[in-house]
Order: structure tokens, then C-alpha cells, then sequence
């Protein structure tokens, strides 16, 4: 039994070293200067030095993080809308939007830019704005994430149920969804933001085809510094890695840090 115990532990780790391998690899040469020998020489921290003393890498790097932010927490309220309408008013209607909400996977980042910038380019109300269709582009990338996640939630908490219970004590649908579902479900919806970070801030087709040069995002930034310094981008390619873990770290931290103060209060 423990050799099997063992043996089912290795696979894992193995798997885990040969996926952090290339990372691990990025971080070296962005550290050394001398690639001529077997062994790198010229330990250097000039090139992380040279991105954070730049303002254009701080901003592009500012304006990623607040665009994240704001598709998916549009996302996640008509997600939650949508789900609380289908699952209470119309369960008829529940394959339907599952349906409009998978057909995104099929959608290249090419053709979703082209179709929104032949619709809404000519547009003269705010609809025509750049960083608005922007983020109208990423709602549309990361919608079947969203709502696969949080419907995968209230399966697990059987919400008609729950959502009828709390009728019976007073409380109103709406009330009911907000103050019992919702919260029981916050799990499922930190790993679906996690998982539109991730995509959004891998992104370069469509910030570069809907708003070109004008909004300058991390990705955009890196391709600029692997035309001019490959230390330079692999110092980038580090620090975007570094900072989806950090974020990544930090909802998790306090996703576990609301946990206990749940069970706490619970005893």
C-alpha cells in the first residue's frame, strides 16, 4: 500500500517539473548575459531593472490588471442574472443559454474582432469606442469560463431547493439567490475569474486588432521587446507569470481566509 501511495505521489511531481521546466529555463536567461559557453556567465538583474524603471511597461501593465477587472465582473452579474431568471422562471430556456454561452469556444479572436469592428466602428455613441468594444470582446472570450463554473456551483448546492426553503422562512427569490446561493457558490466564481484572468492577460489578437497601438496592454509590450532585447522579453514573459501567481494567490488567500471566519461563525 505505501509503495503505491509513493508511486501515485511521483507521477504528479514529475508531471509538475517537466510543466515548470520551460519557466524555470525563461528565468535563467533572463538572469544571464553570456549565452557562449555551456555554463551562463554575466549574472545580471539589469534587464528587470529596465522594464520596471519604464513607464510604458508599468502602465501597459496597469491597464491589463484594470481590464481584467471589468469583463468579468460584467460577465459574472449577467451570468448570475441569466441563471437565476432560467433556474426559477423558465427552466425551459436553461439549454438555450447554455448553448449561446458555449458557442464563444468556436470563435477565433481574428474573426470575433473583424465582426465587431465591421458592426460597431462606424457607431458614433459610446458603442464605438475602442476600449469599450474591447471589452465587449472580452466578455464574449470568456463567458462559456464563467458560466460553465458557476453553473457547475449550483448544481452543487441544489439551489431549488435551497431557494425554496428560504421562501418558506419569509424571504423573497431574489433576497434568497443574493444572500444564500450566491455565497455558497463564491468558490466556483474565484476559479472562473482566475481562469479569464489567465486568458485576458494572454490576449494580443484583439487588443491589437480593436484598438491597435492606442491601448498598450502586456502582451503588446512583450512582442515590442522580443523585436528589440530577448533578455528584455524574457524578463516580461517572468513578471506576467509572476503577477497572474500573485493575483491568483491573493483571491485564493482570502477565499480560505473567509472560510474559516465562516466556520467559525457556524459553530
Amino acid at each position: 500500500m505505501k509503495k503505491h501511495r509513493a508511486g501515485s505521489g511521483i507521477i504528479p511531481l514529475l508531471i509538475l517539473v517537466w510543466l515548470l521546466i520551460p519557466l524555470i529555463v525563461t528565468i535563467i536567461y533572463s538572469l544571464f548575459q553570456n549565452w557562449t559557453g555551456i555554463i551562463p556567465r554575466g549574472f545580471s538583474l539589469k534587464a528587470y531593472a529596465e522594464i520596471f524603471s519604464d513607464p510604458a511597461f508599468l502602465a501597459a501593465l496597469g491597464r491589463t490588471v484594470l481590464i481584467c477587472n471589468i469583463p468579468i465582473l460584467i460577465t459574472i452579474l449577467l451570468i448570475l442574472l441569466a441563471l437565476f431568471v432560467t433556474e426559477l422562471f423558465f427552466p425551459g430556456l436553461e439549454r438555450v443559454v447554455q448553448i449561446i454561452c458555449m458557442i464563444p469556444y468556436t470563435i477565433q479572436g481574428v474573426i470575433l474582432s473583424v465582426s465587431i469592428l465591421s458592426m460597431y466602428v462606424a457607431n458614433k455613441t459610446f458603442l464605438g469606442s475602442c476600449l469599450v468594444m474591447l471589452i465587449g470582446a472580452y466578455c464574449i472570450i470568456i463567458l462559456p469560463y464563467i458560466y460553465q463554473g458557476i453553473r457547475n456551483g449550483m448544481r452543487a448546492v441544489n439551489m431549488p431547493v435551497l431557494i425554496e426553503a428560504a421562501e418558506t422562512l419569509g424571504a423573497s427569490r431574489i433576497y434568497a439567490y443574493f444572500r444564500i446561493i450566491v455565497p455558497n457558490i463564491i468558490s466556483s466564481v474565484i476559479v472562473s475569474s482566475l481562469l479569464a484572468v489567465g486568458i485576458i492577460f494572454g490576449d494580443y489578437v484583439l487588443v491589437r486588432n480593436l484598438d491597435g497601438s492606442s491601448f498598450q496592454n502586456i502582451q503588446i509590450y512583450l512582442y515590442q521587446a522580443m523585436k528589440s532585447d530577448s533578455m528584455k522579453s524574457s524578463a516580461v514573459f517572468v513578471v506576467i507569470m509572476a503577477v497572474t501567481f500573485t493575483i491568483s494567490a491573493i483571491v485564493l488567500w482570502i477565499q480560505g481566509r473567509q472560510g474559516k471566519h465562516s466556520e467559525k461563525a457556524a459553530k
